[in-house]
């Protein structure tokens, strides 16, 4: 097991330099920059911009040096001072920007992940061990449906009848008088039934996705030769059901977590606009829209290094639980 995990751990390394190369092309590829649109925004404002002042800008944000050696300053920083840049929309360092919405995003995406958990799983066995039941369609009427309606749009019908019913607006996570008020139990309390709303929605999709995976994984077990023996030698049902059958089938829950942990991040970009959530998903949308290259980047760089790490723990995790995994041949 050892050698497995010192295997896939040194394969990162080159990954990761891969990844951060592909991450600083991909913000250059946009034609223009940040400069270039602020340029631009205070030429139509009537503000007279001089040659002088747009290359002391440039020297200012380092844009004045060649695409290799902004990678290498850039990359640099970030793996000897931990310093993602500087953000020029915001004009302060990313870390400063990212931060204080990152806590609410781990917060929503760790709570809606446990709400996935707790949903899907039940749900899932229920529905292998009673194939066919009244129940069992009903769960898998749901599910389609929770899978084709897009995340956003049961956002918006939700906000939409709740409001025309109640008068009341659920978005936002705080209520008026607690936006920009400093983080008290006042606050807290304020905060924690408008958590209920994202949460579900945001946990709805996956849910019935992670449903659909469970029971027709378990259901592939529970047909298998040694459930079918063990049945025959009088095997109690729930010591056969959750012993073996059950553990093979969650190995999907756990290979999630290499798209669950840049989700914590990201968070759904979308229904958090809906939602006016105060999170870092439309930070990075309003990042992408006006080429805040140091921005967007480190919030691709995060995301695809928590994949990839997600990635790895999945692995060691299916690894440790399914000694049937073995990978490129490593063995202990």
């Amino acid at each position: 097991m050892l050698n497995y995990i010192s295997y896939r751990v040194l394969q990162l390394i080159p990954l990761l330099i891969a990844i951060s190369v592909i991450v600083f092309i991909i913000i250059q590829l946009p034609p223009g920059d940040f400069l270039t649109n602020y340029v631009q925004q205070l030429k139509l404002a009537g503000n007279d911009v001089s040659e002088s002042a747009i290359l002391s800008l440039k020297a200012q944000y380092g844009l004045d040096q060649s695409l290799i050696v902004q990678y290498i300053y850039w990359i640099k920083d970030i793996v000897l001072h931990g310093d993602l840049g500087r953000s020029f929309q915001f004009n302060m360092p990313v870390a400063d920007v990212i931060w204080p919405r990152l806590g609410l995003t781990v917060t929503i995406s760790l709570v809606s992940l446990i709400f996935v958990w707790l949903i899907a799983i039940p749900i899932g066995i229920y529905s292998a061990t009673h194939q066919y039941s009244i129940l069992d369609y009903v769960f898998t009427f749901l599910g389609f449906i929770g899978v084709a309606v897009p995340g956003f749009l049961i956002a918006l019908m939700l906000v939409y009848f709740i409001f025309i019913e109640t008068g009341v607006s659920i978005t936002g996570l705080f209520s008026p008088a607690y936006v920009d008020a400093p983080w008290s139990i006042a606050k807290l309390l304020d905060m924690l039934p408008r958590l209920i709303l994202p949460i579900f929605v945001i946990g709805m999709s996956a849910a019935a996705s992670l449903i659909r995976v469970t029971r027709g994984m378990l259901l592939d077990e529970l047909s298998k030769q040694y459930v079918i023996t063990a049945r025959a030698k009088g095997v109690s049902e729930g010591k056969l059901l959750f012993k073996y059958p059950v553990r093979m089938a969650i190995n999907p829950l756990i290979s999630t977590i290499g798209w669950t942990l840049p989700a914590l991040i990201s968070g759904e970009v979308i229904v958090s606009i809906v939602l006016n959530l105060q999170t870092t998903g439309p930070m990075l949308l309003k990042a992408l829209m006006s080429q805040d290259m140091y921005l967007c980047g480190s919030f691709l760089l995060i995301t695809s290094v928590l994949t990839v790490l997600g990635t790895l723990l999945s692995d060691i995790l299916l690894a440790a639980i399914d000694p049937r995994i073995r990978f490129g041949g490593v063995s202990e």
